[in-house]
């Protein structure tokens, strides 16, 4: 049980929440100038909420155990074989537990993040900083050339760029379309990048959890009724024997 909670809580992807902009590490510019779409949740207070939370929460581990005890995990980050099972296994808890993707958690986090922004500098600004905080990288410089688009407009327009200025934000976003086929990012390619992305966090999911079975097998060969014992090849460990 210990070894499945690791991989519950180690995982982004089962606490993820349509993939946004990615294309590898960089990201699809258009995406951001849309306003962000208020979330129409419930109110709740007090104690109703919290036992709606432990409710949910509880449901949902039970969901991902069901399909841990039925699926074969083999904790092997160098082998993409091994990373695509695991990624297999951890959309099929995502899918029957219905959690979000990591996109999804992002694409969140713009939206509750940039609702009431009235500026496009701030906007693409705040983005930046949701960007680094999610540990993306831009390797392709996406991010100067949108400033640069920015800039641009702004310039032409001789005034600071309202995101409620659907004139001027609809010349912004002919700027962002350029960069995206700079770039060559492709709308219709986006499923595919979503893969790559869910492919490259599979891949640090294993590798977090072989550095916590090889500590924890280093541990217990210290105490001294397990001295004569040798440490196993992690990629031998069944998780379901210790569900």
């Amino acid at each position: 049980m210990a070894l499945a909670s690791r991989i519950l809580s180690r995982s982004r992807q089962l606490y993820s929440a349509q993939i946004i902009l990615q294309h590898g590490n960089a990201i699809t510019v258009r995406s951001y100038a849309n306003n962000a779409s208020p979330s129409n949740l419930p109110s709740l207070k007090g104690d109703e909420m919290l036992k709606g939370i432990f409710y949910e929460v509880k449901n949902k581990f039970e969901v991902a155990l069901g399909v841990l005890r039925k699926e074969k995990i083999t904790i092997d980050p160098e082998d993409p074989a091994a990373v695509s099972q695991y990624a297999k296994v951890i959309k099929t808890i995502r899918e029957k537990a219905d959690l979000f993707t990591e996109s999804q958690k992002i694409k969140y986090t713009i939206e509750q993040q940039t609702q009431g922004i009235p500026d496009a500098r701030t906007y693409l600004l705040t983005l930046q900083q949701i960007r680094i905080k999610s540990g993306l990288t831009d390797d392709l410089g996406a991010e100067a050339m949108m400033m640069e688009a920015l800039e641009k407009v702004e310039k032409e327009i001789k005034k600071p760029l309202l995101r409620s200025d659907k004139k001027n934000m609809a010349l912004l976003l002919a700027e962002f379309d350029k960069i995206n086929k700079k770039l060559g990012i492709r709308k219709e390619d986006l499923p595919k990048y979503e893969e790559d992305v869910e492919l490259k966090i599979a891949k640090e999911d294993l590798q977090g959890l072989k550095k916590d079975a090889l500590e924890a097998m280093e541990t217990q060969l210290k105490r001294e009724e397990f001295k004569d014992e040798q440490m196993v090849d992690v990629k031998s460990l069944d998780i379901r024997n210790f569900i």
